[in-house]
C-alpha cells in the first residue's frame, strides 16, 4: 500500500507497533464503556457504528460490551493491529488509510474518531472529514485534543505527529451539521484511563 503522507507511514512502522502493546489493557476497555455510555445516552436509535482508525479494537471491544447487537466496522493502518482488531470477532475490520476515500455505501448511524485526527496531516484533515460525514447516515464523534487554534505538538520525541486544533468547529463550518454535547475527559477522574481529551458529538441536520 503507499501513502500520502509521513505520518501514515509512521503508524505502520515499529513506533506503530510499539503503540500496540502500550495501549491494550482492561483499564483502558472499562475506561470506554464509561465514555461511550455517556455519548450514547445523548443519541437515539443508533444500531450501527464506525470507527476510523481503530487500532486493536478496543473502543469495538467496549462498545460490544454496551450492546452486543450493534453492527460494528471499523478501518485501520496498521496492519499488525487490524490483525489483532479482527481476532476478537466482533466486527469488520478493513485495513487502509483513513485518508483514503471509504467506502460509503454503507451508512452507520454513528461514525467517530478517538486520537485519530490529531495525528492525521492537516493538509489532508478533509479528506478524513468527508469520510465521516459521507459514511454517517445519523450521528459524528471526535474525541480528540482541542486547542481554538492549530498547534503542532512533540509527541513522544517526534515532530510534525501530534496536532491539536479545534476538529469539531471545522466539521460544524464544513458540513450541515450541529453540535448535540461536549465533554472533557480528565486525566485524574478514576473513570478515564489516559491523556486530557474533549469528545464532541454532532448529528447531521434534517436527519
Amino acid at each position: 500500500m503507499s501513502y500520502q503522507t509521513e505520518q501514515e507511514r509512521f503508524w505502520t512502522t515499529d513506533f506503530g507497533n510499539d503503540y500496540i502493546s502500550r495501549n491494550n489493557n482492561e483499564s483502558l476497555i472499562s475506561s470506554n464503556v464509561h465514555l461511550f455510555s455517556k455519548i450514547l445516552n445523548c443519541t437515539r436509535g443508533v444500531n450501527s457504528i464506525c470507527e476510523l482508525g481503530c487500532n486493536i479494537g478496543l473502543n469495538l471491544i467496549a462498545l460490544n460490551r454496551i450492546n452486543k447487537n450493534y453492527d460494528l466496522r471499523g478501518y485501520e493502518i496498521n496492519s499488525k493491529a487490524a490483525q489483532i482488531a479482527k481476532e476478537h470477532q466482533i466486527s469488520e475490520i478493513i485495513q487502509t488509510s483513513v485518508i483514503e476515500k471509504l467506502d460509503d455505501s454503507k451508512k452507520f448511524d454513528l461514525v467517530f474518531t478517538k486520537l485519530v485526527l490529531i495525528h492525521i496531516n492537516p493538509s489532508l484533515l478533509d479528506s478524513v472529514y468527508e469520510n465521516l460525514y459521507n459514511i454517517s447516515n445519523k450521528y459524528i464523534m471526535v474525541c480528540e485534543y482541542y486547542n481554538p487554534t492549530p498547534v503542532s505538538v512533540e509527541y513522544r520525541g517526534h515532530q510534525d505527529k501530534l496536532f491539536k486544533r479545534d476538529f469539531a468547529g471545522e466539521l460544524i463550518n464544513k458540513f450541515k451539521v450541529e453540535l448535540i454535547d461536549y465533554g472533557f475527559q480528565y486525566k485524574l477522574d478514576g473513570d478515564f484511563i489516559g491523556t486530557d481529551s474533549t469528545w464532541f458529538l454532532l448529528k447531521k441536520i434534517n436527519v
